[in-house]
């Protein structure tokens, strides 16, 4: 039944797949995939059975800021971790059966199903001798900077996707989508910018397809980042925080640093520890200006330790402020 209905839908969980061409270990030890999986792919531990023997595989490509991983351990093994951090990942199945277990339940994934991972979720895994998956794995980063585009509204406490358990034939061409971007990942004549773009998309089709906690209405009366610097400006000399900043814009303070990279390259202290030493270096610079010494403009602004004062000023300017100063005057 489940054969036909691929076949009704063009539906296959082995249109989406890396070529031999990513292959990078081959009828290998499965603690040396592991330990690769651990470096680039995502924090976990495996048991082996007995019967466990060295034929193991995994293929990777880095896509745009997604990783694309097609393993399969070549025997049963279990795969477990406390969570996977700042990260999250669908894991298509492609061959065999995988029996997931978390919030309680336990489902047995077949060829077709796409499994969720959220970052705080707890992983339990358990491969059949031929099971073999594509994993992606995307950033936290990345789906918050998807809602900052779309003018979605993240919650503060991160984005979370309700159900872990999904069917491609029912995701309205996703596993197209995947089939493209592994395509694209093979492809010689690939450049960033078009694996950004693909990026992107699957970015934002999870969002809008899969069960989540963001709100997709738009965010009416949102700041803009003029507007944010504009309340930097005007509160210059009080200790403004990210969590004033995020509160004023109506997105997490993750979706915060997202927005200040994208705008001005840096993080928001840094940015607002950049607009003080400026505003210091005018003072500082006016012949006209009542600055009696340094210790008193840096305290104004809220520098309290002179000594890091004085040395961002340097790193900053190329002189001590005391010789701005003395310029000055």
């Amino acid at each position: 039944m489940r054969s036909q209905e691929y076949k009704n839908n063009q539906v296959s969980p082995m249109d989406s797949q890396l070529k031999l061409t990513s292959r990078i270990f081959d009828h290998a030890d499965p603690h040396d995939v592991s330990d690769y999986v651990n470096e680039h792919v995502g924090p976990h531990c495996i048991r082996l059975s007995a019967k466990t023997r060295p034929e193991a595989s995994l293929s990777h490509r880095k896509f745009g800021r997604l990783d694309l991983c097609q393993i399969r351990y070549g025997g049963q093994v279990q795969v477990t971790s406390p969570a996977l951090g700042s990260l999250y990942h669908l894991q298509v199945l492609q061959r065999g059966h995988c029996l997931w277990r978390g919030r309680g339940q336990e489902h047995v994934f077949t060829p077709g199903e796409l499994l969720l991972i959220n970052p705080d979720d707890p992983v339990d895994l358990t491969y059949s001798d031929d099971c073999e998956k594509l994993i992606v794995k995307l950033p936290a980063a990345f789906l918050e900077q998807a809602c900052l585009e779309n003018r979605w509204k993240a919650p503060r406490e991160g984005i979370r996707f309700s159900d872990n358990r999904y069917r491609l034939d029912q995701m309205e061409g996703f596993d197209s989508l995947l089939g493209l971007v592994c395509h694209e990942a093979e492809s010689a004549s690939s450049v960033g910018l078009v694996q950004e773009q693909y990026s992107r998309i699957i970015a934002s089709k999870l969002l809008c397809l899969l069960t989540n906690n963001v709100s997709r209405e738009g965010v009416e009366g949102c700041p803009t980042f003029g507007r944010l610097v504009d309340y930097i400006e005007e509160h210059i000399k009080q200790d403004i925080t990210v969590e004033q900043l995020a509160e004023l814009a109506r997105m997490s303070p993750r979706s915060l640093y997202v927005l200040f990279e994208r705008k001005a390259g840096t993080t928001p202290k840094s940015f607002i520890r950049q607009r003080k030493l400026e505003r210091v270096r005018c003072s500082l610079s006016d012949p006209e200006g009542r600055v009696r010494n340094v210790t008193e403009i840096a305290m104004d602004y809220g520098f309290l330790h002179l000594g890091r004062f004085s040395e961002s000023y340097r790193n900053a300017f190329g002189e001590l402020p005391s010789d701005t100063l003395r310029r000055a005057h």
